[in-house]
């Protein structure tokens, strides 16, 4: 058997450090989850008059299994899921809760449809003021998946759910059900349709007025075009490389075409697995002993290899502070910094994830961040064993589920590689740091030459102000766009989507252009250099709010440099400006003023609630990001 490689320096130094610092919240997390598992299924607890209204509905067999009082009976599965058939990605999933019933009884156990959660689609409401509500929603999701679960029915489950903000939604609300076992699953990307370089060329061509609605309806309805998920590499299939890396799903799950019988095999025997991992079981497995720092940190890397989305840079956090642990934006730099780009997944490349897949996909970059000393091998997974079991790949052997060992080399080395020759040496993450906040950078997909820009800034309150000022012509120049109060509590930090073609343009015109703003880009951020998720945003007294159109500004990713080059007595002088545009009304923004009111910063989660396990701890963390 060969030893196990070296971890890196890097890597242990960070986990340490993310160990030591989560100490206290970390420990009161798991002192509370280990209280709540106890020592009986929870079920046994309640009233008959409780267990009566909670099996009514099931059918007899059924119901006979859930309601033997004895100290321990076979394991209840909840269902939890985004299921609905306007998100392409959710429409597969209406089978689900079938195959998982039926793969239950078949191992003895039980299963119910516990809850259904809001499931938004970012591509419809992109550029729209329902994206407002679009990061919010996550914490709905977590305060949904609570609601499913909180009737003491259960003894392990699985999450259904794909998409943006609804897999990080899902997790944090497991977390809170911590000493239940989790299992994800996924339904798998649509088939491949309008290659990515042509669609961005097309979005480019309309955003220069060359080619009308028509003809972009038309591109846009050939790239996405069936059921399953979007196939370029932006945060849902982050979500899915993100629960595989983190020993969520069942190895190889993420990227299975939906309308397969693979796909329909895996989904039957994450309930089997659902089933075994139970308590009372020979292999509990509590979600809240699998989801700790090794994991996170694991989930970084894999982050940082693929060129995932920049959304996780917040996802992540709140993610890790819904399991009680502290992480923060100089632990993804860090890694980074050693951390090989090992794919090139649209928008950091040509390819989709279908092609992604076919080369090796997820099993391969796990087997060569392994190799490298990159990824923590001894944690905590559902397939039962550490991560080594997620390098295989699941096939079918005669109509049975199997997994095998992926070829040695990638099928396709313009879409993935080896650790021995990565596309670069280093993740495509940075941080930004100067007298403008803190800011995370995508520089997977920009060119050296495009990595340091100085320039005045062109000051904007919205994504549309700017794009008014194209059409007028006024952009055509070098500049730092700097679009505010698009942060958590201005607006709900939206992603500023429909920016990208029209600054794409002016790049290739030959402008020296940058974007600075406290809003997000996800996984459309691409080839022009943009400084997001600005800490503290400009609502929340951040420097934003003193820029002026004319200050030169510097966007540095080589160095980490964001910086206003404006003399320090001029810049303390200056009174913070206030947004014009009101967020509080229309497309259901009034009820989410409680969480824009509540809402972190963006290197805390955004989260508009705080974990439990973090009311003592929290200003002492953010006195340590400030720091």
């Amino acid at each position: 058997m060969p030893s196990q490689p070296l971890m890196h320096p890097t890597l242990a130094r960070v986990t340490q450090r993310v160990v030591s610092r989560s100490q206290p919240t970390r420990d009161r997390y798991l002192q509370r989850i280990r209280a709540d598992a106890g020592t009986r299924v929870h079920r046994q607890q309640l009233s008959c008059t409780n267990l009566a209204h909670a099996v009514a509905a099931m059918p007899a067999d059924a119901k006979s299994v859930l309601t033997r009082l004895v100290e321990v009976s076979p394991p209840n599965l909840a269902i939890v899921s985004a299921y609905n058939d306007m998100l392409s990605a959710h429409q597969p999933l209406r089978e689900y809760p079938e195959w998982i019933k039926q793969a239950a009884s078949q191992v003895g156990a039980t299963a119910q449809f516990a809850g259904g959660v809001p499931a938004m689609c970012d591509g419809v409401t992109q550029g729209q003021p329902s994206m407002e509500l679009s990061l919010f929603s996550r914490d709905v999701i977590a305060m949904a998946t609570a609601v499913a679960l909180t009737h003491q029915m259960f003894d392990a489950a699985l999450y259904l759910g794909v998409c943006d903000k609804i897999v990080p939604g899902l997790l944090i609300g497991a977390l809170a059900f911590g000493h239940l076992p989790a299992v994800f699953v996924p339904a798998g990307p649509m088939a491949s349709g309008m290659a990515n370089d042509e669609k961005a060329r097309v979005r480019q061509q309309y955003a220069q007025g060359l080619i009308g609605r028509e003809e972009l309806l038309a591109a846009e309805m050939r790239s996405y075009h069936g059921p399953g998920t979007c196939t370029f590499y932006g945060t849902a299939n982050s979500n899915q490389m993100l629960m595989e890396v983190m020993g969520l799903h069942l190895p190889g799950a993420a990227f299975v075409p939906p309308g397969t019988e693979l796909r329909k095999a895996l989904t039957m025997e994450a309930a089997r697995r659902a089933a075994a991992l139970s308590r009372g079981g020979s292999e509990y497995t509590p979600v809240g002993e699998v989801i700790d720092a090794r994991a996170i940190v694991n989930g970084i890397v894999g982050l940082l290899a693929t060129g995932g989305s920049t959304n996780h840079t917040i996802h992540l956090v709140a993610i890790a502070r819904a399991a009680g642990l502290c992480i923060d934006w100089t632990d993804f730099d860090e890694l980074s910094g050693v951390v090989p780009l090992l794919a090139r997944v649209y928008p950091n490349g040509g390819a989709d994830v279908n092609q992604f897949h076919a080369a090796g996909g997820i099993g391969f970059v796990i087997r060569e961040l392994l190799q490298a000393g990159l990824l923590h091998p001894d944690v905590r997974t559902v397939a039962g064993s550490g991560l080594q079991a997620y390098t295989r790949e699941p096939y079918l052997d005669q109509g049975r589920l199997a997994w095998r060992e992926l070829p040695a080399v990638s099928a396709d080395t313009q879409v993935l590689r080896g650790a021995d020759d990565p596309f670069s040496r280093e993740g495509g993450l940075r941080l930004l740091s100067g007298n403008l906040g803190r800011a995370v950078i995508k520089v997977s997909a920009v060119k050296p030459e495009h990595r340091v820009v100085s320039a005045a800034a062109v000051v904007f309150d919205s994504q549309d102000a700017l794009l008014d000022a194209f059409k007028r012509g006024e952009l055509e120049r070098d500049f730092v766009a700097v679009i505010r109060f698009q942060g958590p509590r201005a607006n709900g930090m939206p992603e500023l989507h429909k920016l990208t073609p029209t600054l794409s343009v002016l790049q290739e015109r030959g402008f020296k252009v940058a974007l600075v703003t406290d809003g997000r880009m996800s996984g459309a951020s691409g080839k022009v250099p943009a400084a997001i998720h600005v800490t503290p945003e400009a609502l929340d007294a951040g420097p934003l709010a003193r820029v002026r159109s004319g200050d030169l500004i510097t966007v540095d990713a080589v160095s980490g440099s964001l910086h206003a080059h404006v003399d320090t007595q001029t810049w303390e002088q200056r009174e913070p400006q206030r947004p014009v545009e009101s967020h509080a009304h229309g497309w259901g923004r009034e009820l989410f003023e409680v969480f824009r009111r509540h809402a972190d910063g963006a290197e805390q989660g955004a989260g508009s609630f705080l974990h439990p396990d973090h009311q003592h701890d929290v200003q002492a963390t953010h006195q340590e990001l400030q720091a």
